[in-house]
Order: structure tokens, then sequence, then C-alpha cells
């Protein structure tokens, strides 16, 4: 597609001016300074003069005194000299050794004084001896002379040249520091890229972010009715819900590159670092606008400012959330650069960054419903072979909360139980091993003594005993005293429907059929034991929610006194009477349903002991065979 956008006058500028002379250009500093570079230079000109030194004294020829040299000529031991002027240059016939006694000498040199009378070239007739042309001892030759002279210099400016280059890197485009690379967009290969049709059960969002794709492809259209592309849009939602995903599809679907960050990329040690990384990601983009810049996980340098242990606005986190609140700020319409983040913590971003003007909208992404979690399997599936017997819908319903991440980890689970079982295709068996692997945990290889397995399975029967008698409370799906996990035996229980709202009967239910492990284990044993120590977290959580969050309590009354996920500590959410309050409910609660739940368990003892027998003899029972072993109709509950 054509690029509307007028290309801007200075692209790689990270700053904007009104009215203002442009700024001159950055003076390049030397690294390390000079006194860095006279350093460098002393210590490499005394590492080069020793390595030339040692190479010339391994070949150089000694000097002998004129006396030694008038004794080798008297004695008839020269082969040749050479002499120019007044230094002579010799070989001898056979080595002699030095006077200083200092080894052996075939060629010298020696200096003949100006005030000697002596015939040399008589005696050097006489002995025959060849005076050459040329020199005996062979010196360097000129450029070698040279190379030699400026070696030191052309060492020095090579270290130099690599030492600059390296602190460049480091220091323009993040080398050691961090990237060596710029961000690259993604590359338009058609047929490749993420759209809408790759995401599922999120339709609504889908439906936020089509004005976005829309003002991408058609800028026009908007602009001459004097509407603005939107600065950018927020995706927040629990983790595995597709954020990044939908990023991707609306740049696939609006046709332009799309860059991506995460934020925990920005942040080093170093002061600084995060801000350029900042203008260097934004600066690209707008290179190739229009253009969408995505960083995940934002939260990360979005929390709200002057709450940390940094010093004030200096730390590194603050400057890099700076310089993206700049970055935003900038955008207008004709820029053409829409910037998407993700965050599974929305509540604790800066106020400057989810305003107006810079994240002009907050898209809330899901967990799916059931007909979204069907469509995202479908999805998820298609690489798979699947057998004639799968039924999607079914699995659809049996994973109520799990998201798009759960559900691709599920197909993938399943495929590898296929390959396992030596199978051509994936069947409803295996999808459902691999549901009860996901939810319940792996089986493990663990042997119980017969107490401890009877009383894991009165513990098991328990929960499930209370689940089936507890009016609108979730069916019961599978209950098995098979170690999985962290777990002696599973009870799972899920809803019919997805539930979006709770009422108190519900939950109460929940806390009953939760501490129904503990109460069989009184009412059958007369003791207690570890076992129930994540039913007992289970019902905490419940209990505080619904006293300190919910309002369930007409003693603590209608009002918040947890919040969820809150910033401060427990101890400076509320009052300390109100705690007391809190603390004081949660106990009269969990008391009231754990005296409801030894009752009931008492008063069904015989179903109770049916149905621990029956896991004693079959380990694991599905919905029908638990109901039937209970004696308890499964419409029952429905019409109760």
């Amino acid at each position: 597609m054509s690029n509307p956008v007028p290309p801007r006058r200075a692209p790689d500028d990270p700053w904007r001016s009104e009215g203002a002379p442009p700024p001159p250009p950055p003076r390049k500093k030397m690294p390390g300074g000079w006194w860095g570079l006279i350093l460098m230079a002393v210590v490499v000109y005394l590492i080069t003069s020793l390595v030339i030194s040692l190479i010339r004294s391994g070949t150089k020829e000694p000097t002998i005194s004129y006396t030694e040299f008038s004794k080798q000529v008297a004695a008839g031991n020269i082969a040749k000299i050479y002499s120019k002027d007044e230094s002579i240059e010799g070989e001898l016939k056979t080595k002699a050794p030095l006077p200083d006694g200092d080894g052996d000498y075939t060629k010298f040199m020696t200096q003949r004084p100006a005030f000697a009378t002596d015939d040399l070239w008589g005696e050097l007739s006489r002995q025959n001896v060849t005076v050459t042309a040329e020199p005996v001892v062979q010196k360097t030759s000129f450029w070698p002379s040279l190379l030699i002279a400026f070696l030191p210099i052309l060492l020095l400016i090579a270290v130099w040249v690599y030492a600059a280059r390296r602190m460049g890197a480091a220091l323009g485009s993040g080398g050691v520091l961090g990237r060596k690379e710029p961000p690259k967009p993604v590359a338009l290969l058609p047929g490749k890229r993420t759209t809408f049709a790759d995401v599922a059960g999120i339709d609504e969002v889908e439906g936020e972010l089509n004005d976005v794709v829309d003002f991408l492809k058609n800028p026009d259209a908007y602009r001459r009715m004097g509407a603005r592309m939107p600065g950018g849009v927020l995706l927040a939602g629990p983790p595995g819900t597709g954020k990044t995903l939908l990023a991707r599809a609306v740049a696939g679907e609006a046709g332009v590159p799309f860059f991506s960050a995460s934020a925990s990329e920005f942040i080093e040690m170093i002061v600084g670092v995060g801000a350029g990384r900042v203008r260097e990601l934004f600066s690209e983009a707008r290179k190739v606008a229009p253009a969408i810049v995505f960083i995940d996980e934002i939260d990360t340098i979005g929390r709200v400012r002057g709450g940390g242990a940094g010093l004030g606005g200096h730390d590194e986190r603050e400057q890099t959330l700076n310089q993206i609140l700049t970055e935003m700020d900038g955008f207008t319409g004709s820029e053409g650069v829409v910037v998407l983040a993700a965050t599974n913590r929305a509540d604790v971003l800066d106020p400057a960054l989810t305003r107006p003007g810079r994240f002009d909208r907050v898209v809330q992404v899901s967990p799916p419903d059931r007909p979204g979690r069907e469509a995202i399997l479908r999805i998820h599936t298609r690489e798979i072979p699947l057998g004639t017997d799968v039924d999607l819908a079914q699995i659809a319903a049996s994973t109520p909360g799990m998201t798009g991440a759960d559900l691709a980890n599920l197909a993938n689970e399943a495929a590898l139980i296929a390959v396992k079982r030596k199978q051509t295709a994936v069947s409803q068996a295996d999808l459902s091993s691999a549901l009860e692997k996901v939810q319940l945990g792996a089986e493990r290889p663990l042997v119980l003594a017969p107490d401890e397995r009877r009383r894991t399975a009165y513990h098991e029967s328990g929960h499930a005993l209370l689940g089936m008698l507890q009016p609108g409370a979730d069916p019961v799906r599978k209950v098995t005293i098979v170690p999985r996990g962290r777990a002696l035996g599973v009870t799972l229980s899920t809803p019919e429907a997805d539930k979006y709202a709770y009422t108190e009967p519900y939950l109460r239910g929940r806390i009953i059929g939760a501490l129904g492990g503990m109460a069989a284990e009184h009412v059958v044993f007369g003791v207690v034991t570890t076992g129930a120590e994540s039913d007992l977290e289970q019902v905490t959580a419940l209990a505080r929610g619904m006293v300190g969050r919910w309002g369930m309590s007409e003693r603590v009354g209608r009002l918040s006194a947890i919040p969820h996920d809150a910033q401060v500590p427990y101890g400076l959410s509320a009052a300390p009477e109100t705690l007391d309050s809190v603390d004081h409910e949660m106990r009269r609660i969990v008391d009231e349903c754990y005296e409801s739940a030894c009752n009931q368990l008492r008063e069904h003892r015989d179903r109770l002991d049916a149905l621990a027998a029956a896991l004693l003899a079959n380990e694991t029972l599905d919905e029908e065979a638990a109901y039937r072993a209970a004696g308890i109709p499964r419409l029952a509950k429905g019409d109760a």
C-alpha cells in the first residue's frame, strides 16, 4: 500500500521544538578522552619498541675494535671486506672469539681511525683479500625499515579505531549494553502474517481494534472528518488471553510494519540506556509509518512514579517511562504510528500513561467463553490430525476459565500423548487424558500404605459427596485416589456453563465442598491430617473475599475492606477494628460451613462409605460412576 504520510524532515530527531533554531549536531567525544589516548600511545610504543629491539638484537653483527681487525688481517683470516669512508665491514675465513669472550663471530663491523698510517691496502693485497663493491653485512631495505619505523604508530591507529567503533556501537545502537542492531519491522510476506482469522474467542475485542485497522488502511477518510488516530491502545487482561497475538493480528490486517519489544528490554543498570532505546524504537517506526509499535508487559516500566526506591525521577525506570510519555505525547494523526501495549496489571500503571492522548483506549481481554474456547481449539488443532470420535464442543464445555494459551497447551499435550500411544490421529481419549494432566497434574507412581489409601479415599469421597448434595454446586466430573502432582487424590468439579457472578449460597457451597475432605476424616477417623492444606488455602481465600471484598457480611457491611490486589500492605488497607471484624466474620462463616459439612456427612454416612468403597476398588471414577456409587441421581442436583 502507498504511504500517505509525508516523511519527516529529520526522522532521526528524537526531540520536537517549535520556534527555535535546530539544535547543533552533538559534539563527538573521543572515547576515553585525551588522557586515555596518551596512555594507550605510551603502552603501544613501549611494547612495539621492545619487540623491534628483540628482533634487531637477534640479527645485529658485532662491532670489533680496529686493533682486533688488524690482528685478523695480520693472521690472514680475512676473507672479504667492504669499506665506505672509514667504515669497514668484513667476513672472516674461520670464526674467531670475541675479545670480550662473549661468543664467536664471523661477520663484523669496525671503524678505521683517521690517524691510522698503516698500509692497509697493501696488506690486504698480499693476503688476497677480496674487496667487494657491495656491503658484506646485509641491511634492511628501505620499505621494511620504514614499516618498522612506523609500526608503533600503525598499531596505535588500528587499536584506537577498533576501540572507537566498539564504544560507538555500545553507546549508539546498543552494543555491549543492549542490542547490536536496531529493531526490524516484520516483513510483509503475503499469506504468512497473523490476521484476525488466527484469533478466536474474543470477538468483542476485535470490534474495538477494527477501528485502528480501518484508520491505518483508510487514513484520508478519517482526516476529512477531522478525526485523529488513537495514540495508543492498552490491552489489559490475564496472562495467556492472546494480547500479543491480537497486536500482531492488527498489524497483519492493516498490512503495516510491526515493531515489538518487551518493556524489560529497555531497563539497564546504566541510566539513560533505556530512554535511548525508546527513542531508537520510535524513530525506526516513524521512518516506515504507518506502523504499529507494540510494548509487552508495559507495567514493568509504567508503574506509578515516585513510589519506588529510586532517586526521585532520575532512576532508570522512570527515565524510560518519561521518554515513552514524551514520544506518545508527540504523536499526531499525520505521523501514522499507533502504540499497542499489553499488561496484566493495569491497576498499577501511571495515570499519565493512561490519560486520553496517550493510551486513548483500554481494551479488556478476558478468558474466552464456551463458544470461544471451541473456536480456539479448532484453530490450534488445524495442524493436528483428529479422530472421528473427537468432540471439541465437549472439551470446550469441560474447560471453563482456560485461556487461549491453556487451550493451545491442551492440544499439544493431546498430540504428545497420541505419539506416545503410537496412534496416527488424536482421539477423544487423548484429549481427555491431556485435560486430566493439565487440570489435575501428572500421575505419580506412588504406592500408598493401605491405611493411608483408605483415608485418602474417604477424604476425596467427602469432597465429592458434599459437591453432589449442595444445591447449585458445580457437578463432580471425576474423582481419583491416584496421586497426581502434589496431591494424593483429586476431585474435579466444573460448572455446566460459564459463570461471571457468584451468589452467597454458591460460595458457601464451595466452602462446604472444600472442607468435605477434612470433615470426612473427622467423622470417620476422629482425626484430621495435613492433606487438607490446599483445601484450607482455598477456603481462606473464599471467606476473605466474601467478607472483605464482596459485602456478604452484616457486621463488616457493604464495603471493600480488603481491596483486590491492593498495593498497600494488608494491615494498612483498613482500620484495625475493621480488620478484626473481617477476621471474626471469616471464622464464623468457615465454622458454620464446617459444622454443616460434618452434619451432612453423618446424615449420609452410607453414601460416603459406598463412594469410598468404589474408589478403593476402581481408584478413579468418572462423573456417571461417581453419582451411581453415591446413589444420587445426576439430574436431582439440577432440579434442586
